[in-house]
């Protein structure tokens, strides 16, 4: 919104401004930094190194170095205004704007007013910034640009896109307002167009600035760090890169969503901004927990952060069951609920947190909302066939858009209904508050699947498991190592019960296959999805009282060793092997030597190959309070075995 400070090469020694034309600010900012030891009121030394740091994007520095200026030259007008702006792009609104209100410079009064709408823009006053720019000739670019902007804060997304648009009509391609425009579509769900705006400003930012190492970290090249340059800021790359993960990772295209974030210019960790240290602990949850909520931690303390970080962390704390870190942070920082939470999120926030101590109170306060989302469902749905009879397409659209985003937030709160008579096991129970869902969620993956998986439980309804997992495994047959590996898992011994063998034969052989193949293209990839289909089978052998069948197959399942035996697949294993050993302690089950001799040696099999699988997976905020060597299947494997030759002796 404003012009960028401007080096004047006369105040530069031949050195220091070869390094900045150069780019090499860091360098620069070390000699400067020598020359002001040696003489501290050096005007020309002063001045550059506000500058470098300006390039820098380290803003407080930069503000630093003007506030000294201004004090040192009040009679120069112009240092104020780059201290102005230094102030401003750290955030520093109110200090911003008294230092801009001395500004007397008639040829700077465009600037400031400009500035001033800033100001206001960042301090959530966007009526104060609104009638700011209304004050600036409606002829100039940036007067549109800023229009845009503020019809983006009302969430009239396609008239700031249009405004933005126009805006480039006028000064040609810019990154900056082709990521407007990117934005606008995402907000809009249209990620389409959103995605060719990011591809045009990733093509331009590789094409002219091949050494900002686009890509490189995701090749595996170790490349230094390009720092936060302004250059970095004009290509906009960070912000489209960013943009385009969060659009992968709504499309569930989860791997895509992290390689967006690998591709971006490389920088350390200290050098990231709030929007990729929020999005790298979103996406990399799964995989690094711990480090998630470290830099979820973090960014909560930092003023500004991202408006989705407060409600992220709560929901993270939730879905890793920390209901009393989740209840801490929301009493600690009631003032955020207001900006940050919708109602519908606060409610459901708090339903869930109080099931820990009242389940009761809880499905309750979930029943409300639930009554309250029906409701809105049974709305929609009617204007809908409304929107379809009057054969208005954008109608139509619209409504769809509405009735999903309403689903969405059905969904999570029968799920949360569910889980309260899940964890008593009480399985019929959840299937009834699942039937009362089936007209608005019969064609949810996420409710079929969990409706596969309580019918699955009740042990006598395998059958019709068979109908709600067969649909979603049919729908991947073509890429099945996608599937979970317990859902294929349980359709094969829903197979076996309901005397399918073929099919869970057949469903196996493709599992196999593919595996092969995935074995071909990468040796070194451990796949785990057939192995998890035997050991389950096995395991169901084993409940039946079929040992000697249901251990010789959880012995197979897991070679080669090297490749099969990790933490989930021993922890299958073992089970069965406990439950073996119980019933022969207590002479309930015989078993033929020959057997037993196959057993000792997968289990010395198992010392050899588990010396670093874990046996337990640690919570990401709970330090570890076992001795690492006693959680490995080395050691546990040992155990049974020592278990198995008392038995036999």
């Amino acid at each position: 919104m404003m012009a960028a400070l401007q080096l004047k090469e006369g105040e530069a020694t031949a050195t220091v401004y070869s390094m900045i034309k150069d780019q090499r600010y860091n360098e620069a900012v070390q000699i400067l930094n020598d020359q002001l030891q040696r003489n501290a009121r050096s005007r020309a030394a002063l001045s550059l190194l506000g500058y470098c740091y300006y390039q820098q994007q380290d803003f407080v520095n930069a503000s630093d170095c003007y506030e000294q200026l201004t004090i040192n030259y009040p009679e120069v007008e112009e240092y104020k205004l780059y201290y102005a702006q230094s102030l401003y792009k750290a955030c520093l609104y109110a200090e911003s704007m008294k230092v801009a209100c001395q500004i007397d410079k008639p040829e700077y009064q465009g600037n400031i007013v400009k500035m001033q709408a800033a100001i206001k823009y960042g301090e959530e006053d966007f009526q104060g910034a609104k009638s700011l720019v209304e004050q600036c000739p409606a002829d100039d670019p940036d007067t549109e640009i800023n229009l845009g902007c503020l019809l983006f804060k009302e969430n009239r997304y396609d008239e700031a896109c249009q405004k933005f648009m126009t805006a480039m009509q006028v000064v040609g391609y810019k990154a900056d307002l082709s990521y407007n425009i990117a934005l606008c579509h995402y907000m809009m769900k249209q990620y389409a167009p959103a995605l060719k705006h990011i591809a045009d400003i990733i093509e331009k930012g590789i094409r002219e600035h091949p050494e900002l190492s686009v890509g490189m970290t995701t090749e595996g090249i170790d490349v230094r760090s390009v720092g936060n340059t302004l250059t970095l800021h004009e290509t906009a790359l960070i912000e489209a890169f960013n943009l385009k993960a969060a659009i992968e990772y709504q499309l569930k295209n989860y791997e895509a969503a992290c390689e967006a974030l690998t591709d971006m210019p490389p920088r350390s960790e200290e050098e990231l901004d709030a929007a990729t240290l929020h999005n790298q602990a979103l996406m990399n949850m799964e995989t690094s927990p711990t480090q998630g909520f470290e830099k979820f931690q973090f960014l909560l303390q930092q003023n500004p952060f991202p408006p989705e970080t407060f409600g992220n962390l709560l929901l993270l704390y939730i879905k890793y069951e920390y209901y009393d870190l989740a209840a801490d942070v929301l009493a600690e920082n009631m003032h955020l609920t207001d900006k940050y939470l919708t109602p519908y999120l606060y409610h459901f926030l708090e339903a869930v947190i109080t099931r820990q101590t009242s389940p009761e109170e809880a499905y309750r306060r979930l029943d409300e909302m639930a009554s309250q989302q029906t409701e809105i469902l049974r709305k929609l749905t009617k204007q809908v066939q409304e929107a379809r009879q009057s054969h208005d397409d954008e109608a139509v659209k619209k409504s769809v858009n509405d009735y999903d985003e309403a689903l969405e937030r059905y969904i999570p709160i029968l799920m949360q209904q569910a889980k309260i008579y899940w964890d008593m096991e009480n399985y019929q129970q959840v299937e009834k508050v699942f039937r009362k869902s089936v007209e608005f969620c019969n064609e949810n993956d996420v409710w079929k699947l969990n409706v596969a998986h309580v019918l699955f439980m009740q042990e006598n309804k395998f059958k019709e498991a068979t109908g709600f997992y067969e649909p979603i495994v049919k729908k991947n047959y073509e890429n099945i190592l996608s599937v979970s590996a317990i859902v294929l898992a349980n359709l094969c011994v829903s197979y076996i019960m309901t005397s399918q063998n073929e099919e869970a034969e057949e469903l196996m052989r493709k599992i196999e296959k593919e595996e092969e193949q995935v074995a071909y293209d990468d040796p070194d990839k451990k796949i785990y999805h057939l192995c998890i289909v035997n050991l389950v089978i096995g395991t169901l052998y084993c409940a039946k009282g079929n040992y000697e069948f249901g251990i010789s197959r959880v012995i197979k399942s897991l070679e080669p060793y090297n490749k099969k035996l990790g933490t989930d697949t021993w922890f299958y294993a073992k089970r069965c092997f406990l439950s073996m050993i119980e019933n022969m302690a207590k002479h309930m089950i015989m078993i033929r030597d020959g057997v037993i001799q196959e057993c000792i040696q997968f289990l010395e099999h198992c010392e050899v190959y588990g010396r670093d699988v874990k046996t337990i997976v640690e919570q990401p905020l709970e330090e570890g309070n076992l001795h690492p060597g006693k959680t490995t299947a080395t050691y546990e494997a040992r155990l049974l075995k020592d278990l198995l030759l008392d038995l036999i002796e």
